[in-house]
């Protein structure tokens, strides 16, 4: 029976890839690529001439029939642009299709930011929860991390250069100053790993342009906090509703900071 793929492919560097990888995408009969351009330049550095065809965040359902139309006769591969396909990328719509006409699919491990962010942070590795892109409004990005604020499982995130500051703002303001680990062009030539408090971190990466892509860690909620008095998370509340928070995502934020029980920050009139 014909296979659908998922091949993980380098994240920067090109040696990052399997034998088991490069053995699947030339023998299977089309490759579909995120962004054919960039997986065209990995196709020709190891000699590959599979054909290659297009599947990205705006490719239609058309598309999506046309590869599964494919894969009742052929094995096809799908890749994204870095990483393991089907990982905050549109190929999980092609992976529900193929599953949903009864296909087979197949991952072939390889590299992924999230993992190699994660285990060369410092921070704990054995529970954590893996965020992809936040909101880039404002209110809504407060909102997600409200909603996070109290789990005690290291977070992971993706982020946009241009975003990384007023992100480690948010995350200050809503989960605390709390440790962080930002990962810059993981695997490449100016490959960077910053480690410290999330104020710290505006100041280091306020110095200067933010470039490269970037991966966030960040601790999660410590169950040691001391306990605040009523007075404290009284007017801890009030100040996240008046910054826009619901009750609901106010209550968790400073139940996260206080020591407070959730329901008990809540309650409070």
């Amino acid at each position: 029976m014909p296979v659908l793929y998922l091949v993980g492919t380098p994240i920067g560097n090109l040696e990052d890839i399997t034998l088991r990888a490069l053995r699947v995408l030339r023998e299977v009969s089309l490759v579909a690529a995120e962004d054919t351009r960039t997986t065209g330049r990995l196709l020709s550095h190891y000699h590959i001439e599979t054909p290659l065809i297009s599947y990205h965040e705006y490719s239609g359902p058309g598309r999506v029939a046309e590869l599964v139309e494919r894969l009742a006769t052929a094995d096809v591969a799908l890749v994204s642009d870095a990483g393991m396909p089907g990982l905050s990328d549109p190929g999980y719509r092609l992976i529900q299709a193929a599953l949903e006409a009864g296909l087979t699919v197949v991952p072939i491990p390889g590299p992924s930011a999230a993992i190699a962010a994660l285990v060369s942070s410092g921070l704990p590795t054995d529970s954590f929860l893996f965020l992809g892109f936040l909101p880039r409004q404002q209110k809504a990005r407060r909102a997600v991390l409200a909603q996070v604020a109290a789990l005690p499982h290291t977070l992971i995130l993706y982020e946009a250069p241009h975003r990384l500051l007023a992100l480690l703002a948010d995350v200050i303001r809503t989960l605390g100053d709390r440790a962080v680990s930002v990962g810059r062009e993981l695997t490449k030539l100016y490959e960077e790993t910053w480690r410290g408090p999330a104020s710290q971190a505006i100041a280091y990466f306020g110095q200067g342009p933010i470039r490269g892509e970037l991966t966030v860690v960040i601790a999660g909620a410590s169950g040691e906090a001391i306990r605040w008095d009523e007075a404290a998370v009284r007017a801890a509340l009030a100040a996240h509703l008046a910054q826009g928070l619901s009750r609901k995502e106010a209550a968790a934020v400073v139940a996260a900071q206080s020591g407070w029980r959730r329901r008990e920050v809540y309650n409070l009139e």
